[in-house]
C-alpha cells in the first residue's frame, strides 16, 4: 500500500487482506517540514499568529519498508458492532471519570459505536441521561486480542468538534494491569480538543513524564479543520525512536534522550479509539457543542518493518 492523498476516495485494496504477508509498504521519507507562520489583524486591531509544526533541526528519515500485519477496514453493514475478534469495550464511567473527570458513560450500544455501511466505524457521543451520567459515548480497544511492539500504526479518520469534545487514537502498554499507569507507557497518536478543531497533539506518557508533564507536541492544520475531512494519523516506532505523522508530514521525532524519565516503549502495546465528553483536558461542553457527535474511522492498520 502506498500512502495517497488523504482527501481522495478510500483506497482499500483487498489484496492487502488476502496476502498481507507479502505486501510491503515502501516509501522514501525525505520530508522537509516547514514552519508556517502568518499574522492576522482582527477588527479591533489585535494581532495574532498561528504556527504549524516544525521539525527538529536537520531532521530526516531513512527509507523504511513495512508489511501489513493487522487491520480493520470497518466494511460491515450499517448498525453492525465492531468485529469482536479484534475489539472489546470499556464500559461505564471508570474511576473518577477514567482518571480525567470525564462526563460520559461508555457503552457498547450500536447507538454509540457501529458501522455506517459505507466502510466506516462511527463512535458517537450523545447528550442523554444514562446510568447516572449526562452523556454517552464509546471506547474500544484491542486489549487481550492484539498488541504490537514496533512498526507503523495508523488510522484514517475524521474528528468530531465542539467545546468539551475529546476524540483520541492512542495506545497503552499491555502490562497496564500488572504495572499500572504511567509505568506501562502511553502513546497518544492523536488527541484533539474539540474547541480547537484545527489542532491535534501527539504525546508520550511514562514514568517521570505523565499527565501535565507529558512529552507532547501540537500539529496545526492551516486554513482547515480536522472535522472537515479525513486525515491519516500515524506513529512509526522502533527500538529507540517514535515518529509522529499527520498525513505525509513528520512533525515529531522522539528518542530516549528526549524524555525526562525511563523509556518504556520496548514492549507490546494495544490500540484504543474513543470520544470522551468533558474532562480536565477539554473542560465542559457548552450550549455551542453540537450533539450527537461522531468520530468517523475509515480504517486502522498496523505494519511491521520488513527485512
Amino acid at each position: 500500500m502506498l500512502r495517497g492523498n488523504p482527501k481522495d476516495q478510500k483506497t482499500k485494496n483487498p489484496i492487502i487482506h488476502q496476502q498481507s504477508s507479502i505486501n510491503t509498504m515502501k516509501y522514501l521519507n525525505i520530508k522537509t517540514l516547514i514552519l508556517f507562520t502568518f499574522a492576522c489583524v482582527l477588527p479591533a486591531g489585535i494581532i495574532f499568529s498561528l504556527t504549524a509544526c516544525k521539525a527538529d533541526e536537520g531532521q530526516t528519515l531513512d527509507q523504511r519498508n513495512y508489511k501489513l500485519v493487522w487491520s480493520d477496514e470497518f466494511d460491515g453493514a450499517a448498525g453492525e458492532s465492531p468485529d469482536p475478534t479484534k475489539w472489546t469495550f470499556d464500559i461505564g464511567t471508570g474511576s473518577n471519570g477514567w482518571g480525567n473527570q470525564e462526563l460520559e458513560y461508555y457503552t457498547n450500544r450500536p447507538d454509540n459505536v457501529s458501522m455506517d455501511g459505507a466502510g466506516n466505524l462511527l463512535i458517537t457521543a450523545k447528550r442523554e441521561a444514562f446510568a447516572g451520567a449526562g452523556f454517552t459515548s464509546a471506547r474500544i480497544k484491542t486489549q487481550g486480542l492484539f498488541s504490537q511492539t514496533y512498526g507503523r500504526i495508523e488510522a484514517r479518520l475524521k474528528t468530531p468538534y465542539g467545546p468539551g469534545i475529546w476524540p483520541a487514537f492512542w495506545m497503552l502498554g499491555d502490562n497496564i494491569d500488572t504495572e499500572g499507569w504511567p509505568q506501562c507507557g502511553e502513546i497518544d497518536i492523536m488527541e484533539l480538543r474539540g474547541q480547537e478543531p484545527n489542532l491535534i497533539n501527539g504525546t508520550l506518557h511514562g514514568p517521570g513524564y505523565s499527565g501535565g508533564n507529558a512529552i507532547t507536541k501540537v500539529f496545526t492544520l492551516l486554513n482547515d479543520r480536522f472535522d472537515n475531512d479525513f486525515h491519516v494519523f500515524a506513529v512509526e516506532w522502533g527500538t529507540d525512536y517514535i515518529d509522529f505523522f499527520v498525513d505525509d508530514t513528520l512533525y515529531r521525532h522522539l528518542t530516549p534522550d528526549n524524555l525526562t524519565g525511563e523509556w518504556v516503549f520496548d514492549r507490546p502495546f494495544f490500540i484504543l479509539l474513543n470520544v470522551a465528553v468533558g474532562g480536565n483536558y477539554v473542560g465542559f461542553p457548552t450550549t455551542e457543542t453540537p450533539f450527537p457527535q461522531s468520530m468517523t474511522i475509515d480504517y486502522v492498520r498496523v505494519y511491521q518493518e520488513a527485512n
